[in-house]
């Protein structure tokens, strides 16, 4: 009896342990490189634009990503903004080349551009892939 207790003990403790293992091998940590566009946009907004105008301006970036094929996500909730005079920042991620360089010339960009442009002082963007 005494020893079909260690018997137990023992696969329970093996058991554990191929647990444990397995646990290691499959918690490495996994990623992707997709092929997608990163488009990521810091704003400097003028000394004159308000809060209403600004919120406008990044709503128009949800509108856009409605109506502009190519959008797969945005990112419009900024937790750090550099350099310190910038205070928002949204990111459009494209599904292709082609549907980040479509998107300049698309009549909802051109639409959010007259609400943009006379509020930001400066802006700075980045295309970033793999």
């Amino acid at each position: 009896m005494h020893r079909n207790r260690i018997v137990k003990a023992t696969l329970l403790l093996a058991a554990a342990m191929g647990v444990f293992s397995a646990g290691l091998l499959t918690g490495k940590n996994t990623f992707h490189q997709p092929n997608t566009i990163i488009h990521v946009v810091t704003v400097q907004w003028t000394d004159d634009s308000t809060p209403a105008q600004q919120q406008a301006a990044i709503d128009g970036v949800k509108t856009m990503a409605g109506e502009i094929p190519g959008i797969r996500n945005i990112w419009i909730k900024p937790i750090r903004v550099q350099p310190r005079e910038y205070s928002a920042a949204f990111a459009i991620e494209f599904e292709s080349q082609a549907a980040a360089e479509a998107y300049a010339d698309h009549p909802a960009h051109k639409a959010w551009e007259k609400i943009y442009q006379p509020i930001h002082k400066e802006s700075r963007s980045q295309e970033i892939t793999n």
